[in-house]
């Protein structure tokens, strides 16, 4: 499992102002269980430093959890009223699940999860349709579009699926965002 979260960390973009795993925990048996271990790290360690950490506690009914961050547009209101970009370091949560793990659960969530926060990030639904607004939204997207393209080509990944906070299928969301910011 391990080797998996590896190969999948490896392609990750690391956010340049916090890189590398800036936090490991490991969860036995289910989500209600205290943990067995938690880590915290500034700077950011490597993913191979990262896993080193967990490797000694592995189980089949155990769940490891590793926070990064990648950098994401995000707006800043300006002086002017019209609004600024900077790219901001945006926590993104690594889950691999043993499948012993939670009963099982990695049937239904996958051994390997990326949770990449809330899509406000990729869709920028609330802010006005200019030119910079739509090259920030499509350089986001295009970032996750590309880390998601690695992790299926050099991983042993059989499925992926992107869903978002909102309860509704992510990839569908960006394709109507995208069509209107093209």
């Amino acid at each position: 499992m391990l080797p998996h979260i590896l190969s999948v960390l490896q392609q990750f973009p690391f956010s340049e102002s916090v890189p590398g795993i800036t936090y490991v925990s490991v969860q036995p048996v289910s989500w209600n269980e205290a943990s067995v271990l938690e880590r915290r790290f500034l700077p950011g360690v490597s993913p191979e430093e990262g896993l080193m950490i967990a490797a000694d506690l592995v189980h089949d009914d155990y769940a490891y959890i590793f926070d990064t961050h990648w950098d994401l547009w995000t707006p800043a209101a300006g002086g002017s009223g019209e609004r600024a970009w900077q790219l901001t370091p945006s926590r993104v949560k690594f889950i691999a699940r043993g499948e012993e793990f939670d009963d099982a659960a990695y049937r239904e969530s996958g051994h390997i999860e990326v949770d990449l926060g809330l899509d406000s990030a990729f869709l920028q639904e609330n802010v006005e349709l200019t030119d910079d607004t739509k090259a920030k939204v499509r350089d986001n997207v295009a970032k996750l579009v590309e880390f998601a393209g690695k992790a299926e080509k050099n991983t042993r990944a059989n499925a992926r699926l992107l869903w978002s906070e909102s309860q509704e299928n992510l990839a569908q969301k960006l394709v109507a965002r995208l069509q209107r910011v093209q």
